[in-house]
Parts: C-alpha cells; sequence; structure tokens
C-alpha cells in the first residue's frame, strides 16, 4: 500500500494527525487530507516534509 499517516510538527514534537493518507491536496492555503476509510480533513498550514520511505507526512501549522 502506498499511504502515508500525516503528523503535525507541535514544537519539534510530531503529533499523529491523521492514519492512512492516501489523498493529499493544496486547497486555498490549506491541505485537504482523505484517508482509506472515508475520513477527511483540512488543516490550515503547510508542508513540512514527507517521506516516501517512511510513509510519513509531517505537517506545519501557520
Amino acid at each position: 500500500m502506498c499511504e502515508a499517516n500525516a503528523y503535525i510538527d507541535v514544537n519539534g514534537r510530531e503529533e499523529l494527525y491523521l492514519e492512512s493518507v492516501d489523498v493529499m491536496r493544496p486547497e486555498g492555503g490549506k491541505i485537504f487530507l482523505k484517508n482509506l476509510f472515508g475520513e477527511q480533513k483540512v488543516f490550515d498550514g503547510e508542508v513540512k516534509e514527507i517521506s516516501l520511505l517512511k510513509h510519513k507526512i509531517v505537517l506545519k501549522g501557520s
């Protein structure tokens, strides 16, 4: 599978935001995320890092 977990960087510590993300797209300065189970979230911030090998997305708030 090619999904990844999304985390938020909170003062240098990563907190899980959404598991099994399979769709991520920019939407008007925000980031839309959807996972395999149909759960959707919109994050107000930016992408800090994406690691394809670790299946990990790190987001940073604005």
